[in-house]
């Protein structure tokens, strides 16, 4: 044949062996579009919910009740991968799927012994497995060949691995490398010591047989099988095998990670389509507050819970997030978050009553104000402690928590529009049922919140009063700020609250206390049935809420000897770096001895200063169209009557008829003899006079 001949003919056979080879690839392109490999196992995962720093905070089961986490090359240390193609496919990176090599081995070892006594699956056909299980038959062998063959083309070597380390069964419902790391030594398997990684390559092999948990030497022995082949293919030097080999095996499972139930509920409910959702959560503080939680739930009632939440106020990210001590303990209604349950403030709302007056030229902090018994229509407010203070200033009335002269602010600055300052500051306040405007009762918990909302109004005080919505995650958009209260203002009301002593019993270090005060504001609903406790600083806010979720009171429970002490320790867990003191309290708008009166007789946003005559008596209490409930009526007390200003002596009159005389004091007792109204008068030495006219009920 001559040369050109044979060209000929070898062209001809090439081109069709090129043809074949190009049919045969459409071929295999066609099938592998008919029959894409099956992926809802690998697409059935496990929810983890992380914190800011991406370790796990809670990992959900999936939707077939497994605990299965994705994971990839990268998740692994290389020896583990090492160990793992070591014993079970020692040409994986050169076969294409199929190890026809393998193939011919087994089949030579089962022929000689006449069973099966040598298998010749690689991680691929292993995978195939995994993904679409079948009966162990010669059709069913047939079957995970191709797909090993298609997912190796389709995914490449990386992307088998990643499937393979992500579905290998490990015993009961612990599936894949990542959930049996967390499960069997409690951290992730990069950080796996070599007899740990040995130990994970071999249970996949028979998971259930070699449970460590159930059969330790069972599953010992397979572990140093693993290491004795990975010495033989060089993976691993002698030495480091038996040193591996004497690393004992756990006796026990442990608990993937399970805190923050109440968020990661709701965090991964926004996101159905994620199988990771990052939080703003500090996970060591949140574990330690839970553990907190868990033990100040056994100094309550066996029915009662609490809540914390603290906020870094610097960007407005939730640190921690405690919706109730045990959200398993259904005796405590634990599934309940009590963070964001809508209940009563009690008198919580009070600096913000107290700084929207600051800002309306109502009230100044040294303002005085009278805290005696009054009657606002059918309204008459009374103090914790079922008593009165006379007439002190708006700091000590704020520090103490008075409730009538916060009434009394409350008048001024109007219900209304304190509700409205709320909403708009994003807070919603719930009136009680046939409500249709909120009144004066607001001031002391006449309308419910709940603890988050509350938690970022407080925030605002650290931030010139400025509130916008607080931040779980991290990737959410920062949010519209409100200005609730004008810079001045929440430096104010901060500034007085840093002067609140602390609860009995709570004992701090001055000179970190006088560094880095704590604001401290507290609040008891009617009843007894919620405890509050709220703390500002520069850098955190911590909101406290303890009762019972049920409603029930909790008698001698409330806001100062409940969540306040309990507030205290949860600063102690955070850092000592608290951020400035507010600063000092403004005096030069309102010197002292200019100071104004506060009372319920004068016309709103019109505070009476005694710089229109201080030599000219004034009366302090009581004053004009002021209503009085008379205690003496039934003989219990009298009314104390009270001016400042003018010269010693001051006569008292009512209705023209004297009654008192005090010759140093400036002060006097006066026992009214029935209901009616009447004019009270003092005069002074000089004959100057002021006049008040009130109702006696």
């Amino acid at each position: 044949m001559s040369a050109s001949r044979v060209r000929r003919t070898v062209a001809g056979v090439l081109s069709v062996g090129v043809a074949g080879a190009g049919l045969l690839a459409a071929g295999a392109a066609t099938l592998d579009a008919l029959f894409p490999p099956p992926l809802d196992r690998l697409h059935d995962l496990s929810v983890t919910v992380t914190d800011r720093s991406g370790d796990p905070l809670r990992v959900f089961l999936n939707r077939s009740g497994a605990w299965r986490l994705p994971a990839g090359a990268e998740a692994v240390d290389p020896l583990f991968l090492g160990l793992l193609t070591a014993y079970e496919d020692r040409r994986f990176s050169q076969h294409p799927g199929v190890d026809p090599a393998a193939m011919a081995r087994a089949a030579v070892q089962n022929l000689a012994a006449g069973r099966v006594v040598s298998g010749a699956s690689t991680l691929s056909m292993q995978v195939a497995r995994l993904l679409e299980p079948r009966p162990r038959t010669f059709s069913a062998k047939l079957v995970e060949t191709a797909r090993a063959l298609q997912l190796e083309w389709r995914y490449g070597k990386p992307g088998v691995l990643g499937m393979y380390l992500t579905l290998a069964p490990y015993g009961g419902n612990v599936e894949g490398i990542r959930a049996a790391s967390l499960t069997l030594f409690g951290k992730p398997p990069r950080e796996l010591t070599v007899g740990e990684a040995a130990l994970l390559v071999a249970l996949p092999q028979a998971p259930s047989l070699l449970r460590p948990d159930r059969a330790a030497e069972r599953a010992r022995a397979a572990r140093d099988k693993v290491l004795d082949r990975a010495v033989a293919a060089g993976v691993l030097a002698p030495r480091a095998a038996e040193e591996a080999k004497t690393e004992p095996v756990p006796s026990a499972r442990l608990a993937l990670p399970s805190s923050a139930p109440h968020l990661a509920r709701t965090v991964k409910a926004r996101h159905p389509a994620e199988t990771v959702v990052a939080t703003t959560l500090d996970g060591y503080l949140q574990r330690g507050l839970e553990d907190l939680a868990r033990r100040e739930r056994e100094t309550l009632h066996e029915r009662a819970g609490l809540a914390i939440l603290v906020i870094d106020n610097r960007t407005r990210a939730v640190l921690a997030y405690v919706g109730s001590p045990d959200a398993l303990d259904e005796r405590r209604q634990g599934p309940i978050d009590m963070v964001r349950a809508v209940r009563s403030p009690g008198s919580a709302l009070k600096p913000f009553i107290y700084g929207l007056g600051f800002d309306d030229g109502v009230i100044h902090p040294l303002t005085q104000v009278a805290d005696v018994s009054t009657r606002f229509g059918d309204y008459a407010p009374r103090n914790f402690d079922r008593g009165f203070s006379g007439e002190l200033t708006i700091r000590e009335a704020l520090q103490r928590s008075l409730n009538v002269p916060a009434v009394l602010v409350l008048d001024r600055v109007g219900p209304v529009r304190f509700a409205d300052a709320l909403r708009r500051a994003g807070a919603r306040l719930v009136l009680p049922a046939g409500a249709s405007q909120p009144g004066l009762p607001v001031a002391l918990g006449g309308a419910s919140i709940s603890l988050w909302d509350m938690a970022g109004l407080y925030a605002g005080l650290a931030r010139g009063g400025l509130t916008a919505p607080l931040r779980v995650e991290p990737d959410a958009p920062a949010g519209i700020e409100s200005r609730l209260l004008s810079a001045a203002a929440a430096q104010q009301v901060r500034a007085i609250l840093e002067g609140t002593a602390p609860p009995a019993g709570v004992v701090q270090d001055p000179a970190f206390q006088s560094a880095s005060p704590i604001a401290l504001k507290t609040g008891t609903s009617y009843g007894f049935r919620d405890a509050w406790a709220f703390g500002v600083t520069e850098r955190y806010t911590v909101g406290v809420w303890v009762g019972r979720p049920d409603g029930t009171p909790s008698p001698d429970r409330f806001g100062r000897n409940t969540a306040a002490p309990l507030l205290y320790r949860v600063f102690d867990r955070l850092p000592r770096d608290r951020g400035r003191p507010a600063g000092p309290l403004a005096a030069d708008a309102t010197p002292p001895a200019l100071l104004g009166r506060l009372s319920a007789g004068e016309a709103a946003g019109q505070p009476v200063a005694a710089a229109r005559g201080l030599d000219k008596p004034r009366l302090v209490f009581p004053s004009d169209r002021m209503v009085l409930e008379a205690l003496a009526l039934d003989g219990t007390e009298p009314l104390k009557l009270s001016a400042s200003g003018g010269r010693r002596p001051l006569s008292w009159l009512v209705n023209g008829r004297r009654v008192a005389i005090s010759p140093i004091r400036r002060d006097a007792e006066w026992r009214p003899d029935g209901p009616g109204t009447v004019r009270i008068t003092v005069v002074d030495a000089d004959g100057r006079s002021d006049s008040a006219t009130v109702e006696i009920r």
